[in-house]
């Protein structure tokens, strides 16, 4: 009984960590703002007491929870209304390098070393920071990167090479299922389907994936 109590106890407070997840938006996934890595950290501890203490009752690790919830989404409201406010639980982007010069004073403001400096740039493919006309440091801790425009690689546009429209490609069959609304939207029906299918010597259930897009191109995998 206890242990069946605790599988319990342990999947409620999954699903509720889940829908303030969700709740939160799907920015909480990727890069996090100051605020919003507060508010991770303090939720994952709220959940892991009552769900090693037995003693202690769930409701008083959900309601601190969703406390903790409701006030991030009052300040996430505040902070798109109020620029102020913004600045406090965001900070503001700073810039590391203006016209292939490093600010030294920024870095030191920032607490960022010369080597993390330069091992940000190696991830972005450059080896000399003054072909780098922006270096900028945003909220999130992402350092976004502007070389000089002589110094990136030129665009199709640029060079005047035609390129063809690009159309994002639809998943009509996944792992076996079919996806009736995308092939809806493909502007395709169950006997183009069957006709790709049959060329493959393949059925729905032996597909692992197939997508298509605007100009027809196919992509189809076999389960293996």
């Amino acid at each position: 009984m206890f242990l069946l109590l605790s599988y319990i106890r342990t999947i409620l407070l999954y699903c509720v960590l889940i829908l303030v997840v969700r709740l939160l938006g799907k920015r909480q996934i990727g890069q996090l703002e100051p605020s919003e890595l507060v508010v991770a950290m303090l939720v994952a501890d709220l959940a892991a007491i009552p769900m090693q203490d037995e003693g202690i009752p769930l409701l008083s690790g959900i309601v601190p929870i969703f406390t903790v919830l409701g006030l991030e989404l009052v300040f996430s409201h505040l902070s798109l209304k109020s620029i102020p406010i913004r600045k406090l639980l965001c900070g503001k982007p700073v810039i590391l390098i203006e016209n292939g010069n490093i600010l030294q004073k920024n870095l030191r403001k920032t607490r960022v070393t010369l080597d993390e400096l330069m091992g940000h740039l190696r991830q972005k493919d450059i080896l000399d920071p003054a072909t780098v006309q922006y270096a900028i440091l945003e909220t999130n801790g992402s350092l976004s990167v502007f070389p000089y425009p002589k110094e990136r690689p030129a665009s199709a546009k640029e060079a005047g090479v035609p390129v063809k429209k690009q159309n994002l490609p639809l998943t009509i069959v996944s792992d076996g299922k079919l996806l009736k609304d995308n092939l809806q939207k493909a502007g395709k029906n169950e006997l183009w389907l069957e006709k790709v299918l049959k060329q493959k010597n393949a059925t729905v259930k032996s597909t692992w994936l197939l997508t298509v897009d605007g100009q027809d191109h196919i992509l189809f995998y076999k389960k293996e």
